[in-house]
């Protein structure tokens, strides 16, 4: 007799980005013909930059003549790319050789498998709060308990809480943990670790032979150099960290779909040999992965050249600007917010002592703006809300004067 995975009947009811479309859709049905201005889901509204897209025609060229046509590509993905994203890192005084890193199909793909080939007895830390994939994926794979819907936790989990008092950057935890999931900067609170911050949560990893599952999605959207935008700035990760990376914030590949992850040969974990947890990770991808779509591959390679490098950071100015309006209109406001100066996404405070949801309700009817609750993204989330700064200009101007003049505070 076939069996479901009971698992997942421990998530918590309702993802967040479904809910917020279901209420969505029902202030439409009985508001129609009435605009709803978007600044919740983080996703990409501008076009793809001159470079990428010529790397993506020239692609397809080959794929379309017997001569140039390729079919599967190496499972860890090309070569070239590999090697330009060393590159990269190599830029920022990172050394990476090419065959640690993975190419894949997204970020949030990664986050979600890389946990596959650690045991299902490890404890797992996550900031709270969290992008829901982290925990969820955890919930999958049974290393909870029963989700409490009073405290908003899963038994067995440790929550590291972040607050304005700590500046949304948490210490390690007191127990011991085996993984840990780190995002800087962070989805939801726009909040960025310092090297001194993350060395302490390397020094903690390296002492327990823990792995820190580090989420730099939005490096490039940070603006103070003196704020590291890979964890292998910091002394000794290489030792306890994976990275995981993306092209889609980073050159507005949402739809394209690529990213990559990097497992270090000198990762060790506590029943394991140098360069173990590097060839478990190459035989996860190899058996359950074909790689990335080669058109997308050749599209992140153009992305890498100077001229790519050089449009993708205009995008990236863009979407701080709108951030830098979403911010001021806030703050005429009296609102406190945090966030939007090293990444795109603003951290509000719920005005009047009300949870998330029932700002999210007050926004849309008074307001109809869409923003995300806080509360989506775990119990520490609760009486914030996330705004985006991913939309056309026009756009994010007319959402930030509705705010400014029908919010009733």
């Amino acid at each position: 007799m076939a069996r479901i995975n009971e698992h997942y009947k421990k998530l918590s009811a309702g993802y967040l980005f479904p809910e917020i479309g279901r209420r969505m859709a029902a202030f439409q049905k009985d508001n129609p013909g009435v605009k709803v201005h978007r600044l919740g889901i983080g996703n990409t509204t501008e076009p793809l930059t001159p470079a990428v897209v010529e790397g993506l025609k020239e692609a397809v060229e080959k794929l379309s003549k017997p001569e140039t046509y390729t079919g599967y590509g190496d499972e860890q993905g090309e070569e070239e790319l590999r090697l330009a994203l060393a590159r990269f890192y190599g830029s920022r005084s990172v050394k990476l050789d090419a065959d640690e890193i993975f190419i894949s199909d997204g970020a949030k793909a990664d986050a979600a498998n890389i946990q596959s080939i650690f045991g299902r007895d490890n404890r797992v830390a996550f900031q709270d709060p969290a992008y829901p994939v982290y925990v969820d994926s955890n919930v999958i794979a049974g290393r909870s308990g029963s989700f409490d819907g009073g405290s908003g936790t899963y038994a067995g989990f440790l929550y590291m809480t972040c607050v304005a008092e700590n500046g949304f950057i948490p210490e390690p935890p007191q127990e011991k943990a085996d993984l840990i999931y780190i995002c800087s900067p962070n989805n939801p609170t726009g909040a960025v670790a310092t090297r001194e911050e993350l060395q302490k949560f390397v020094d903690y990893a390296r002492e327990n032979k823990a792995v820190i599952i580090f989420d730099a999605a939005y490096s490039e959207y940070i603006t103070d150099s003196s704020l590291p935008r890979s964890i292998y700035e910091v002394d000794g990760a290489e030792e306890c960290a994976v990275e995981i990376n993306s092209f889609s914030k980073f050159a507005g590949f949402t739809g394209v779909r690529l990213g990559w992850s990097v497992v270090p040969k000198a990762l060790v974990v506590e029943d394991s040999e140098p360069g173990e947890v590097h060839k478990l990770w190459f035989r996860r991808q190899t058996t359950f992965f074909n790689g990335a779509s080669n058109i997308a591959q050749q599209g992140g390679l153009a992305a890498l050249t100077d001229a790519g490098l050089a449009e993708s950071a205009g995008l990236i100015d863009y979407y701080m600007e709108n951030a830098a309006v979403i911010r001021e209109g806030l703050h005429q406001l009296g609102l406190t917010v945090y966030g939007g100066v090293n990444a795109p996404y603003l951290w509000l405070k719920a005005p009047g002592g009300l949870s998330s949801w029932d700002f999210f309700d007050k926004l849309l009817n008074e307001t109809q703006v869409v923003g995300t609750p806080g509360s989506g993204f775990g119990p520490s989330g609760e009486g914030y809300f996330r705004l985006s700064a991913f939309g056309h200009r026009e756009d994010i101007e007319a959402a930030v004067q509705s705010i400014v003049n029908n919010l009733k505070l």
